[in-house]
């Protein structure tokens, strides 16, 4: 399934896109897309739905956020050797884990400020990996049963201010809408192996 959320900011509603790529309104199935709606359960409920009976949405809405009640946004720095090696730093032994603030978070489409002092404004196409229910100290075979689903992400960044105005990185990647995020939610059991990822979640194509 691919799951959205449409319309103006702070007013969005549930959604779903069918097989012919239109937009079907899911609100009278489940209120939002959010942390009660991404367990197996709920997500299985919402398949059962027969997606030809739901209204469909007329004219070119705005995608948000295809998640909302996110408590954490986790990212994953220096996770491409090439990047890397881009950046002039050394391939990190363990993960570089960094947190951007949740006001960061914002639809794929919307638009937003960089600092006006900003002199290195930048952004990476990540993964984004949605959690659907509570994972702590799993075994990594046990790891992508909790996943709920996978969204393309913007990672924007102003570098000067990450790098160069003493501070952890998330002082230069948690402006307000320093992570668009969408424009839909592609449920985990389209994509049993994320490694190798469907045009579903392309950027023009890819």
């Amino acid at each position: 399934m691919k799951l959205v959320r449409y319309g103006n900011p702070g007013k969005e509603k549930p959604g779903l896109i069918d097989a012919n790529g239109q937009l079907r309104d899911l609100s009278s199935v489940v209120k939002d897309i959010g942390p009660d709606q991404l367990g197996d359960a709920a997500l299985a409920k919402i398949a059962k739905v027969k997606t030809d009976k739901l209204p469909l949405v007329k004219g070119k809405p705005r995608y948000g956020n295809p998640v909302t009640g996110t408590p954490k946004f986790i990212a994953i720095g220096l996770n491409y050797k090439k990047h890397a090696e881009e950046s002039g730093m050394a391939i990190p032994a363990e993960p570089v884990v960094f947190n951007k603030a949740i006001t960061s978070l914002a639809g794929p489409h919307d638009d937003f400020a960089l600092p006006e002092d900003s002199v290195a404004g930048d952004w990476e196409v990540e993964l984004a990996i949605i959690i659907g229910r509570t994972a702590q100290r799993i075994g990594q075979s046990d790891a992508l049963s909790h996943v709920a689903g996978y969204c393309l992400a913007n990672d924007v960044s102003e570098r000067d201010w990450q790098a160069k105005r003493n501070g952890q990185w998330v002082k230069g990647k948690s402006f307000d809408g320093f992570g668009p995020i969408g424009p839909w939610l592609v449920t985990s059991d389209e994509i049993p192996d994320p490694q190798n990822i469907p045009l579903e979640l392309a950027i023009n194509g890819q």
